[in-house]
C-alpha cells in the first residue's frame, strides 16, 4: 500500500484535494469517481531523494511523438479536441488523456503546450486555468467552454460540441479556400502573361521598327511607353508595393486602422454584403455552440465579443450585451443595431419565446454557410469567362498595336 495525493473537482466545480492509501493510482481514481468527483490528477507520495513524477500514468518513460511540423494548425486543434473528448467520455482522467495525446501529437509546439498543461494541472490549476496560460493556442471560446464543462461536470460532452464546432469551422474554411484557389491561379497566370508580353515581346517589335523610317501609330506608342516605364521602374514599383503592404498591415493591426479597414470592406459593392454574411456566420456558429453547451446568454455574448474576429461586430455585441443585462430580449438590440437581417432577428425572437435559442442559432448558421458557399460557387463560375474576356481584350489590343506598324511598312512603296 502507498499513499497517493489527489486533486479533483465536484459537480459544482469546487477544487478538492486530499490523500488516499491504495495499491495503485487506478484504485484512487475509482474511489473518487464513486464519490461523483471529477479527477484532475493523482500523484504518488514522493520519498526523500525521489524525482517528481513527469507523468500520471505511473511510467517513468515518456515516448516522444513523431513530430511533423512546429506550428499549431487548426487541424491539430481539431484532432486534439476530438481525442480528448473521446478519452474523457471513456472515463479516462484528464492528465492520463493528455499523456496519451502527447505521445501522438504531430506538432512540436502543441506537444510542448500539452506538457505544460500537465505540469500546471499537477501543480493544482484546473484545466481551463492551465489553458488560459496559452492564449495564442487556446482562444477565449476554448477556455470558457472548458470552464463551463468543468463546472457542470460534463466536460466530455462540452468538448464533443467544441470538437464539432471546430470540425465544421475547419471544413467551412477549406471550402472557401478551395473556391478561391482557381480564380487566384487564373489571375496570377494572366498577370504573368501580360507582363511577359510587355517586358519581352513589345521591346522585340520596337527593335524591328527602328530599321524603318515610319511614325508609329498612337496605340503602338502608348504600348511602347508602358513597356519602357515598366522595365525601367519595375523594381521601384515592386519596392513601393512591398513597403505599402507592410505599412498597411501595421496600420490595420491598430484599433483605428482595423476599424477603417472593416468599414471599407463592408461598403464594397457586392463583396461588402458577402463580408458581412461571413462575419455573421461566425457569430451564429459560436453562439449556437456556447448556448447549447449551457453557457448563460450574457457570458456567451461576452465570449463572442472577443472571439468573433471583427471589431465592428464586437462593438455591436457589447451594446447588445449591455441591453440584455438591463432586461431587454436579445432580438431587440440585434434589430436596433441594423447589422443583422430581419430574418435573423425574427428567428432569434422565436428562439427566445420557445426556449430553442441554440437551435435557432444553429439554423441561422446553416443558412449563412449555404449563402457563402452559393456566392463563392457563382463567383468562381463567373470569374473564369470574365477573366478570359479581359485577357482576350488586352492581348488583342497588344497584338493590334504591334501589327499596325507592320501594315504601314507593307504599304510603303
Amino acid at each position: 500500500m502507498a499513499k497517493y495525493f489527489y486533486i479533483a473537482r465536484d459537480r459544482v466545480g469546487n477544487k478538492i484535494t486530499g490523500s488516499e492509501d491504495a495499491s495503485g493510482p487506478d484504485e484512487v481514481i475509482n474511489r473518487l469517481q464513486v464519490r461523483d468527483l471529477l479527477v484532475v490528477s493523482v500523484l504518488p507520495e514522493l520519498k526523500q531523494g525521489d524525482l517528481p513524477a513527469q507523468s500520471t500514468l505511473g511510467s517513468g518513460v515518456q515516448a516522444r511523438p513523431r513530430i511533423k511540423h512546429h506550428r499549431v494548425t487548426s487541424d491539430d486543434l481539431v484532432l486534439f479536441c476530438r481525442q480528448l473528448a473521446t478519452l474523457l467520455g471513456a472515463g479516462v482522467t484528464i492528465l492520463k488523456s493528455l499523456e496519451i495525446i502527447a505521445q501522438q501529437v504531430p506538432s512540436q509546439r502543441l506537444y510542448q503546450v500539452i506538457r505544460d498543461l500537465q505540469g500546471k494541472m499537477e501543480a493544482g490549476l484546473s484545466f481551463h486555468e492551465a489553458m488560459s496560460k496559452h492564449p495564442k493556442v487556446f482562444t477565449d471560446l476554448w477556455v470558457n467552454l472548458v470552464e463551463s464543462g468543468e463546472a457542470s461536470g460534463n466536460l466530455a460532452m462540452v468538448l464533443n460540441r467544441l470538437a464539432g464546432y471546430l470540425e465544421q469551422n475547419a471544413a467551412f474554411k477549406r471550402k472557401i479556400i478551395s473556391a478561391t484557389i482557381y480564380p487566384s491561379i487564373l489571375f496570377v497566370a494572366g498577370t504573368g502573361a501580360l507582363l511577359f508580353m510587355t517586358i519581352k515581346i513589345i521591346p522585340t517589335f520596337v527593335e524591328l521598327f527602328k530599321g524603318f523610317n515610319i511614325t508609329l501609330p498612337a496605340l503602338t506608342q502608348v504600348l511602347v511607353a508602358v513597356s519602357v516605364f515598366i522595365r525601367k521602374f519595375a523594381l521601384i514599383m515592386l519596392g513601393i508595393i512591398v513597403v505599402g503592404v507592410f505599412l498597411l498591415r501595421k496600420y490595420v493591426q491598430t484599433n483605428e486602422g482595423r476599424r477603417q479597414m472593416e468599414t471599407v470592406l463592408f461598403h464594397l459593392p457586392i463583396f461588402g454584403e458577402f463580408y458581412r454574411v461571413v462575419v455573421i456566420e461566425r457569430f451564429t456558429s459560436e453562439m449556437s455552440t456556447l448556448v447549447e453547451s449551457g453557457v448563460p446568454i450574457l457570458y456567451s455574448l461576452e465570449i463572442a465579443e472577443h472571439s468573433v474576429g471583427n471589431l465592428t461586430l464586437g462593438n455591436i455585441i457589447r451594446k447588445v450585451k449591455d441591453d440584455v443585462r438591463e432586461g431587454k430580449p436579445l432580438s431587440q438590440p440585434l434589430q436596433q443595431s441594423g447589422f443583422f437581417d430581419p430574418m435573423a432577428v425574427q428567428m432569434v425572437s422565436i428562439g427566445e419565446e420557445i426556449g430553442e435559442l441554440s437551435n435557432m442559432f444553429k439554423r441561422l448558421n446553416v443558412f449563412y454557410q449555404e449563402y457563402v458557399e452559393t456566392f463563392l460557387t457563382r463567383f468562381t463560375t463567373m470569374f473564369e469567362p470574365l477573366m478570359l474576356v479581359f485577357m482576350g481584350l488586352v492581348v488583342g489590343i497588344m497584338v493590334i498595336g504591334m501589327f499596325l506598324p507592320i501594315f504601314q511598312i507593307t504599304q510603303i512603296k
